[in-house]
């Protein structure tokens, strides 16, 4: 986390909408909350170090929730549903949300919010598939917190009774710790990661209000247990609802597309 992971204090926020295509335009800047004026990324090295670490991680997750319940209040008084999607890289989330932005087009308004440290590859993905986006590029930072997403929203304005799913940075670790102000959780693994990371990264599972299991359409050439994966979830998140999904083929999706209509909030006037 904040205080001895590395993570920049600089992010920047580029807005594209299906209509912009250009990386320099609409950039904010946006600086973590710091506590008493001072980055807390501290060097670990005797028991006061660890001391002080710890306290200024406490102090940076209480301001973050602070912020986060803002957003949640934002969004509740507008009536809309945002989504905190984390996964490792490369696992298909924006693959997914490039196929949820086409199929769901003209029934339900989705924006993005995309998290990367660098580039906006993605953003251009989901600007492709017809979404509005917001890319965050976090520079070393390793998660998106509460003040950017905030930043990310104002800069979308996103209509009564639409969905803003969050696109956090690729991490398993850092994003489960990070309220953003959503109303769900969802992990996105895939079978070509190995079926161990429940046990792995039980914190991030443990958050997860949804977990989709994508690629699924690889199973057959690749070395995953199916029924270990689905037991080792169940100890590791035993609330959280699992879907097998694959982004690529679409199979699966109908009960992604059904999780998101059956948590929108009615639209407001």
């Amino acid at each position: 986390m904040c205080g001895s992971c590395g993570c920049s204090a600089d992010a920047v926020i580029t807005a594209l909408t299906p209509a912009h295509v250009h990386d320099n335009d609409a950039h904010v800047h946006v600086r973590e909350q710091a506590v008493d004026g001072r980055h807390a990324h501290l060097h670990v090295g005797g028991a006061g170090d660890i001391t002080r670490t710890v306290e200024l991680q406490h102090k940076v997750l209480a301001k973050n929730d602070e912020l986060a319940d803002r957003n949640r209040r934002w969004l509740r008084d507008r009536g809309i549903l945002a989504v905190n999607l984390m996964s490792s890289p490369g696992s298909g989330k924006t693959t997914l949300l490039e196929r949820t932005s086409k199929e769901l087009a003209g029934k339900i308004a989705i924006a993005v919010i995309e998290g990367d440290q660098e580039t906006a590859l993605d953003a251009r993905r989901i600007q492709a598939a017809g979404s509005p986006v917001v890319q965050i590029n976090t520079g070393v930072g390793c998660h998106l917190d509460a003040e950017m997403v905030a930043r990310g929203l104002r800069s979308l304005d996103p209509p009564s009774g639409s969905v803003v799913v969050i696109e956090n940075v690729g991490n398993l670790v850092c994003p489960a710790l990070f309220d953003l102000g959503e109303a769900g959780k969802v992990v996105l693994a895939s079978v070509t990661e190995g079926a161990d990371k429940p046990l792995k990264y039980p914190h991030m599972f443990r958050q997860a209000d949804l977990v989709l299991l994508n690629k699924t359409d690889l199973l057959p050439y690749v070395d995953f247990d199916l029924q270990q994966y689905m037991a080792d979830l169940r100890r590791a998140a035993p609330h959280a609802l699992l879907l097998q999904i694959s982004a690529t083929t679409g199979d699966g999706v109908q009960g992604w597309y059904d999780w998101i209509r059956r948590r929108l909030p009615p639209p407001h006037e």
